[in-house]
This record gives C-alpha cells, sequence and structure tokens, in this order.
C-alpha cells in the first residue's frame, strides 16, 4: 500500500495531459522554428517512428518538434495539426527524403514551406546506382568466364583466363574493387590505384557515376556507404 501511494503521489503521470496519446504521438509547439527537418528512425523493437526536429537547435535541448508512431502520412498530419495553422506557416523549410509520404506530410502540415531533399538521400542513390553497375558488370564477367571455359572444354585445350597487369581476371577486378568505390582517391593504397586505373579504362562509366567531391560531407557520406557495404 505505501509503494503504490508514494508512486501516486510522487509522479504526475497519472494526471500527464498528453497521457491519453504519448504512445502514439507527442508533439511540442514551443519548439518549432522556420527551419524543420522530417524522417523516420527506428527506436526499439525495429518499431518506426517520425520525426520532426528544428535544425536550428542542432539536435541539442529542445529541438524536437513531434514524434509519431509510424509513417503514415495521415497519422503524422494529424499530430502537426495540434500546432496552430499560423505557427505552422511560420515553417520556411523543411529537410526531407524522397519518400511520397514525407513529400505529403510537408505540403499538408507546412504549406508555405520550401521542400529541401536531404543531401545524403541523394548520395545514397548515387551510392547504390555505382554498386548495381558494378554488380552488373561482374555477372558478366562470370558469364563471360563461364563461356570461355565451355569452349575450351569443346576444343579440347586448356582454360587460361586472362589476367591484368596487377593480376586479377576481370571478375577478380570487379570483385575486388568493391569498396574503393566509396573511398576518397587520397586513400588509395598503391595496389588500390593500380586496380582503379585499369577497373575505370575497362569501365570508364563506373568512374564518370562516381557523383563525390573532395568535401567533409561527402567524405562522411562515403564512410556511411563503406559501412553498409561490409555491413
Amino acid at each position: 500500500m505505501r509503494t503504490r501511494l508514494r508512486s501516486s503521489t510522487l509522479s504526475d503521470y497519472r494526471t500527464w495531459s498528453e497521457l491519453s496519446h504519448a504512445d502514439k504521438w507527442l508533439v511540442f509547439p514551443e519548439n518549432i522554428g522556420p527551419n524543420l527537418a522530417i524522417d523516420e528512425t527506428s527506436l526499439s523493437n525495429g518499431d518506426l517512428y517520425t520525426i520532426v526536429t528544428n535544425r536550428d537547435r542542432h539536435g541539442g535541448r529542445e529541438c524536437l518538434v513531434a514524434i509519431v508512431s509510424g509513417t503514415k502520412a495521415e497519422d503524422v498530419i494529424k499530430a502537426l495539426e495540434t500546432i496552430s495553422e499560423q505557427d505552422r506557416e511560420k515553417v520556411l523549410e523543411v529537410t526531407l527524403d524522397l519518400s511520397d509520404s514525407m513529400r505529403k506530410i510537408v505540403r499538408v502540415s507546412f504549406p508555405k514551406a520550401q521542400r529541401v531533399i536531404d543531401r545524403f538521400h541523394i548520395q545514397k542513390l548515387a551510392c547504390d546506382a555505382v554498386q548495381e553497375m558494378r554488380i552488373k558488370y561482374r555477372w558478366d564477367a562470370i558469364q563471360e568466364a563461364n563461356d570461355e571455359v565451355e569452349n575450351a572444354k569443346l576444343e579440347g585445350r586448356e582454360y587460361i583466363p586472362c589476367r591484368y597487369e596487377n593480376g586479377d581476371t576481370k571478375k577478380e577486378l570487379l570483385a575486388r574493387s568493391r569498396y574503393l568505390l566509396f573511398k576518397s582517391a587520397d586513400k588509395w593504397t598503391d595496389r588500390q590505384k593500380k586496380r582503379a586505373r585499369i577497373l575505370f579504362e575497362l569501365y570508364p562509366d563506373l568512374q564518370l557515376a562516381l557523383p563525390f567531391p573532395e568535401d567533409d560531407l561527402c567524405q562522411e557520406h562515403r564512410q556511411g556507404c563503406s559501412k553498409a557495404l561490409y555491413g
């Protein structure tokens, strides 16, 4: 009895004004500002949440504007409607990803805001596209090697694969170039430099497809791509 009494009197949880919907959404209108960001994240057990933050707070105190369980646009819009229309119309810019639901949320909830696609998402698409190109070329090289092996058998001769100056066959070259494509060229080893030169001579479009200028943000994204590849 004493324990129950203490928990009831020392905490305002039972009388918390947000209690009825706290497991579904929480909104903090006082934290809104002209520059926001919206994204989805997994907090626990793989469940996704949509989070709206004030970018001018740089992840510090009072940066959270809203957190909503799930990614359904209608649910997020309904939660954000608890912020006054006047305050929502003061939002000038919202950074978001490429999903249709995010665009809908921003368009409806912040009608006067300019939508800015997060640079990391654009670079992630480019990173994935280069990877897809390399994989396609590797499958072509594997098929080419299989055909050469079969032809050698039919002709009754020993199959000797063509090797480039670094000792790689074409399919080995493509497999071993997996990580150097997402690594700054000034950090390549001498062996990687030689491999990259051969790779780009054979597949110049791979070099042209690399979208990364040399700045800190792109370097950070390269590291993110590399972690994803190793994972």
